[in-house]
């Protein structure tokens, strides 16, 4: 299955595999579609759908502090939504989490309701103090790798950013 998937999936799922994800909470993307096929069928990853964005930053803290290496996939549309429970939890308590966010609304954007929260996103993130990776292809298993020691080493969230062109190269 894995050789049907597009380059950036692949990329992305070894990082995560080797980094030894084993919970990942998602919300669905069109970007992230094969992403979340492969987490799906992976018995070594518990993978939890979710319906809001700050239920998966939750999900994730909790999952750390059981002793699981978790990861959420969102649409960076979402990080407007998962602010508070960033900020209230996983900054306030320390708790890491890789956030690996489809970053929707720059260039290539065929809807046009994506830019403003395109815009903002890495205003966010700067914001907040969350270091960010945004890794091209054939970089992205080892920005998720240091993203992830990264994240351990400094108790805080990370977020890797995926645009549009990482998920359309082959």
């Amino acid at each position: 299955m894995i050789d049907e998937m597009n380059r950036g999936t692949t990329e992305v799922y070894t990082g995560l595999k080797r980094i030894g994800v084993d919970m990942v909470a998602s919300l669905p993307c069109v970007n992230l579609r094969e992403l979340l096929t492969l987490i799906d069928s992976d018995k070594g990853i518990k993978h939890v759908p979710i319906s809001r964005e700050e239920e998966g930053i939750g999900i994730c803290a909790g999952a750390f502090m059981g002793g699981m290496k978790p990861a959420i996939l969102m649409q960076n549309s979402g990080l407007g939504n998962s602010i508070n429970a960033l900020a209230s939890l996983d900054l306030l308590y320390g708790i890491p989490v890789l956030m690996i966010l489809s970053h929707r609304g720059v260039e290539g954007e065929e809807v046009s309701a994506q830019v403003p929260m395109g815009n903002l996103t890495g205003p966010f993130l700067r914001a907040m103090g969350i270091p960010t990776y945004r890794p091209i292809i054939g970089k992205a298993a080892d920005a998720i790798r240091e993203g992830w020691e990264r994240a351990i080493a400094e108790h805080t969230p990370v977020a890797i950013l995926l645009d549009i062109s990482f998920w359309r190269s082959v």
